[in-house]
């Protein structure tokens, strides 16, 4: 009988086992929407399980947002009609130690590949594992630095070896998750170095060396998928080669068996403090991509198509901001950029409907001069037809002939016929909404503890009761050193922290007071920095003297002694380290060359071999005092309003998160320079550094090629004052926010803001194209209906959880104007704002046809009808608390 019971209890946990198995299998299975196929190629295209393909990339880099963010971003992409999501690796975040790796949190690169399979879209995993970025050293850990013998990216030893076990570590891993197409996974393409061809002259004979060792080890892992190295006109046969820039429809491969594929196309520009903010117009971009594929293109990749944060301090450089928004169709705290979302949206809805006649002509298509700055490609089989007509004349509006029919080609735009008949699309004519983002107060409950004051709308500042802390001027542990000269600043603080404090003492006799007390007409003694990279501070017996900033400058700075030994503290500061350039293991921060004392009695002194004693760091980042659970452990002190502002700071308060779901920014316009924390997460660096006040454009005109000169925003302005806070990093209350203050600032006027889209408005014309979707409508594929026998849509959209809360202006007829700035014009359909309030009030999205007949009358015949409207969007949360 017991081994009756024994038997039965082991065929239950066998049982149980089997069922365990059974499930977790399913699971895996499921967690994929492939089954595994192959990835090769010909010199068309792509081939995808045995199919060619036209591909639409969009870039995200995944530590630039949180993991709760990455399945919203990954669903807008997929929404935006991308195929392919493609991301750089980043070898310092997976790897901030030599043998000790990290891929948890943001840097889980294996929970994201997977999120982006489950969605059913493909990744192209670029490794490098230089990845420039602007990303902090190109994405190489400092500790690269100090391996001996090293030199970057060349025919060199040590740093091969490290870059193949990083290459390995990376491909093994994603082989071991079962991530590659062939293994049902979504990765379709790896990347190998990155655009080392703008640099491989440099290094001669070694650099070419390097490339064809770098590409045989990646193609001798085995990963199953093809290889790419961008910006590599040298790239053996076996690897592809690819475009990075604004334009790549003139782009080839440097072999006939290769695609074309366009790795990076720069939707945006990055941005550096104290700049003005780039901008690039949805119509150029379109008109990019279109002429892409219009030539021969068949992979496409947004750089960036979300941007997201340089949290902590992983932004490059030097002298890049905090925000890697870049200008993208999902802005950095993931939200839709419209225009650029949906007139983008409508671009790759269009070019898929031309793909089975894309991949289907086997080589070139046929090319048909059109007129002097205007032509056709024509991609033509036996049992379908797709065109595209381009404009490349930057001014003039064009009326071309193609077969047989007469077309209106806006200058600098594309039209594609799918059909070869009808235009679908034209990338000058922008029929997507304009969302126009707010940044409002946001207003959880008020709190009465000590050194807590929470956000309400008639007091939209965080706090007015906050705690503070004085981090000391130069030497503060007994971690410091003195020796003899000047050390290289990455030397010394392995990029730890951005900060070094670098202490020496000066005796100044009688006989030198009284040379200058004799002498008052004469210019005091300075202090000369032959050169000097990011920023400087000078302190002079603990009183600040003077600071500079800038990228390898001389600096000259008078300072006032007094008789006897003075204490001089030079804080040197990195503001991101460089990640783009040759010979990076050499770049280096904080002084080069001599540093002296002019302006003596008898002659200068030379600094530069004198004791120095060497701080790195400061004490509050020692302490931890920005964490939650060693922030208790400092000697705070209430913060009088007659202490501000102060250099060298530190301040601390509490807040509530906001109500709702909305992104939430922290606005810190009234403070200077430093960094952030909240709940121990390292938001990045601020700096209320102003940009120009000439060099913006007030008409942003997208004719004509563009440059990160053109179209440049945000003139006379803080280049940056808005920090995102992700949601997930936010409790209900209670939240712990802690600044470093640098220069002096203000944090009585620090506010919580809530980052949503408030207005949206919208201008389609009659003569505009019907919506897409009816492209695939049955009765349209069997010729039971024409496409230009419908009308164009409106479509108006807030953003998710947000709903139309009022028709703010509607007319049907001929307005006037532009968004925020609409008018009536001579004619007017009496029913406009019924009609649209009927359609759209209190929904998230709505159309409405652009015809008599959806107003009820024509207003005006035989006048073209153009609708005009603006609304304003409203959070579920604050519509409902109102009817309340």
């Amino acid at each position: 009988m017991k081994a009756m019971v024994g038997f039965r209890y082991d065929k239950f946990k066998f049982l149980l086992l089997i069922t365990s198995i059974v499930v977790q299998l399913s699971v895996l299975k499921a967690e994929f929407l492939f089954k595994p196929f192959n990835v090769s190629y010909d010199h068309r295209a792509l081939i995808i399980d045995g199919n060619r393909r036209m591909l639409i990339s969009a870039g995200i880099h995944y530590p630039r947002a949180t993991p709760e963010m990455w399945p919203d971003l990954i669903a807008k992409i997929k929404e935006g009609g991308a195929d392919v999501i493609q991301s750089y690796v980043f070898w310092n975040g997976h790897e901030p130690v030599r043998g000790q790796y990290n891929f948890e949190g943001r840097y889980d690169i294996v929970k994201f590949v997977k999120l982006v399979g489950q969605s059913g879209l493909y990744f192209h995993l670029r490794i490098g594992p230089y990845v420039c970025a602007e990303w902090n050293f190109g994405g190489f850990p400092v500790w690269l630095r100090d391996v001996p013998g090293i030199e970057f990216r060349t025919d060199n030893e040590p740093f091969k070896e490290e870059m193949q076990r990083f290459v390995e570590k990376m491909v093994n891993l994603m082989r071991q998750e079962s991530l590659f197409s062939w293994q049902g996974g979504p990765i379709i393409l790896l990347q190998i170095e990155n655009e080392y061809g703008n640099i491989e002259s440099s290094y001669g004979q070694r650099g070419k060396d390097y490339v064809k060792w770098a590409a045989s080890m990646a193609y001798g892992l085995g990963a199953g998928v093809p290889w790419v190295m961008c910006r590599q006109t040298d790239a053996p046969e076996y690897i592809l080669d690819a475009c990075n820039g604004y334009y790549c429809d003139g782009f080839k491969p440097n072999s006939y068996n290769k695609p074309t594929l366009w790795t990076e196309e720069w939707n945006g520009w990055y941005t550096s403090w104290g700049e003005r903010v780039p901008h690039r117009p949805a119509e150029d971009i379109a008109f990019a991509v279109a002429r892409f594929f219009q030539r021969g293109g068949s992979y496409q990749n947004y750089y960036m198509y979300f941007g997201g944060t340089n949290f902590g301090r992983t932004a490059g450089g030097p002298f890049y901001i905090t925000s890697y928004d870049y200008d993208a169709p999902l802005d950095e705290y993931g939200l839709l950029s419209q225009p650029k979302w949906g007139h983008l949206k409508d671009l790759h809805a269009a070019l898929k409907l031309c793909e089975p006649a894309l991949v289907a002509v086997d080589d070139s298509p046929q090319y048909i001069k059109l007129g002097p700055k205007q032509e056709a490609h024509v991609y033509r089989t036996e049992i379908s037809c797709s065109a595209f007509l381009a404009n490349i004349d930057e001014h003039n509006t064009a009326s071309v002939n193609f077969l047989g029919r007469v077309y209106s080609l806006p200058p600098w735009s594309v039209s594609i016929l799918p059909n070869c008949s009808d235009v679908a699309y034209n990338t000058a004519k922008v029929g997507t909404q304009i969302s126009v983002k707010t940044q409002e107060f946001g207003s959880p409950s008020y709190m009465t503890e000590p050194g807590i004051l929470q956000v309400e709308d008639v007091v939209p500042t965080i706090s007015k009761t906050w705690m503070t802390l004085e981090d000391p001027i130069g030497a503060w542990s007994e971690n410091n050193f003195t020796v003899q000269g000047i050390l290289e600043h990455l030397n010394v603080t392995k990029d730890t922290s951005d900060y070094l404090w670098l202490i020496t003492r000066i005796q100044i006799t009688e006989e030198e007071m009284s040379f200058w007390e004799a002498n008052e007409d004469s210019l005091p003694p300075k202090l000369i920095i032959e050169s000097m990279r990011d920023v400087v501070q000078i302190f002079l017996n603990g009183q600040f003297a003077g600071s500079a900033v800038g990228r390898w400058v001389r600096v000259v700075q008078p300072l006032h002694f007094v008789q006897g030994y003075n204490e001089l503290a030079i804080l040197s500061e990195t503001v991101g380290l460089q990640n783009y350039g040759v010979f990076l293991e050499k770049d280096g921060a904080g002084f080069r060359g001599q540093i002296k004392l002019t302006g003596l009695k008898t002659e200068d002194i030379d600094l530069s071999m004198s004791l120095w004693t060497y701080q790195v760091g400061l004490k509050g980042e020692f302490m931890k005092v920005y964490s939650p659970d060693q922030h208790k452990f400092a000697n705070w002190i209430h913060l009088s309003p007659d202490k501000l502002p102060s250099m060298l700071t530190w301040y601390k308060t509490y807040f509530d998160a906001p109500d709702g779901k909305d992104p939430v920014a922290l606005d810190l316009g009234s403070m200077g320079k430093g960094q952030v924390w909240v709940n121990g997460h390292n938001l990045g660096r601020y700096w209320s550094k102003v940009a120009p006040k000439d060099g913006c454009q007030k008409i942003c005109d997208y004719r004509g090629a563009y440059n990160d000169k053109k179209c440049l925003t945000n003139c006379g302005k803080p280049t940056q004052t808005w920090y995102h806070i992700p949601r997930s990093w936010l409790q209900a209350s209670d939240n712990l926010l802690v600044i470093f203050e640098e220069i002096g600032g203000n944090p009585l006027e620090i506010a919580i803001k809530l980052h949503y889209t408030r207005t949206i408005c919208s201008s389609v014309s009659e003569t505009d194209y019907p919506p897409l979707h009816l492209w695939s409508h049955t009765d349209f594929i069997h010729g039971n209906l024409s496409i230009s026998d419908r009308a164009p849509e409106m479509q108006l959209q807030c953003d998710y959880g947000h709903t139309i809360s009022d028709i703010v202006f509607a007319s049907y007829g001929t307005p006037q104007g532009s968004c925020q700035k609409f008018s009536r014009g001579n004619c007017h359909a009496p029913r406009s704002l019924s009609v649209i309030s009927k359609a759209c009030q209190g929904r998230n999205s709505c159309s409405v046809d652009i015809s008599n007949a959806a107003f009820g009358s024509d207003p005006c015949r035989g006048i073209v009808k153009t609708l005009a409207v603006e609304a304003k969007c409203e959070s579920y949360s604050n519509l409902a608390d109102s009817v309340m």
